[in-house]
């Protein structure tokens, strides 16, 4: 089993910066892609960034220049740098890894960590 602790999430007022973190422990053979996804009030969980075992990296539109996503693969973690915050960035946040066992792909979540911006 692998395990996911966010930290960081707050409330801030819209154009400053928040960063999340997201400790993962457990069974670790290669973490192959870790990411952000978000879910606001009403409505689906999306990805806001990902990056690869490699450190490809992948954006939202809505965040691109604004978020940088990172890890420090010697302490599995994986963490969101987010600037210039708007209002709509206001959502739960949760940190998602995803490796093989094997032939298999295992998915797992953290359990989300609250940010708001206020206007």
């Amino acid at each position: 089993q692998v395990q996911l602790v966010e930290s960081g999430g707050g409330l801030v007022q819209a154009g400053g910066s928040l960063r999340l973190s997201c400790a993962v422990s457990g069974t670790i053979f290669r973490l192959d892609v870790m990411g952000w996804y978000r879910q606001a009030s009403g409505k689906q969980r999306d990805l806001v960034a990902s990056i690869t075992f490699d450190g490809s990296t992948d954006y939202a539109e809505s965040v691109k220049g604004r978020f940088a996503i990172s890890r420090d693969s010697a302490k599995n973690t994986l963490y969101l740098q987010m600037n210039t915050l708007k209002p709509e960035d206001t959502a739960v946040y949760y940190c998602n890894v995803r490796q093989y066992s094997g032939t298999i792909q295992y998915a797992y979540w953290g359990q989300g960590t609250q940010v708001t911006v206020t206007s």
